[in-house]
């Protein structure tokens, strides 16, 4: 197995650990939060029912007009987590919980969840 295979794997078995306590429901939908090499995803989900809320990513055209530093920097993380926190906010939802998807939260899984608190959303 290569270093990125094992890094992945890693990654994985760190979600399904914190997936076993972090569950969105109606009151308080979970924030869950993707990175991938282009892009930074972020969600709002309500579990009970399996479907997505609200939603924002650095590829969206509204977005990168606001960026120099390309779609998967810090900047365009936090502009992400504003971007979300905003349409939350537009749809009536106040509280969420954090999902970081098993990544460490730190750069940009933590710009996201700074953005959107910067909007209003409590967790």
């Amino acid at each position: 197995m290569d270093k990125a295979q094992e890094k992945r794997l890693r990654r994985k078995r760190a979600h399904r650990r914190v997936r076993k306590s972090v569950q969105g429901s109606t009151d308080r939908p979970r924030l869950a939060v993707y990175k991938s090499l282009k892009f930074v995803y972020a969600q709002v989900i309500d579990d009970l029912q399996g479907v997505t809320l609200v939603q924002a990513n650095s590829g969206e055209p509204e977005i990168l007009k606001k960026l120099e530093g390309g779609s998967k920097s810090k900047a365009a993380a936090r502009k992400v987590g504003e971007a979300l926190g905003e349409r939350a906010k537009a749809k009536g939802i106040e509280a969420v919980v954090f999902d970081r998807g098993g990544y460490i939260f730190h750069g940009r899984v933590k710009e996201v969840a700074e953005g959107a608190r910067s909007k209003g959303l409590d967790f």
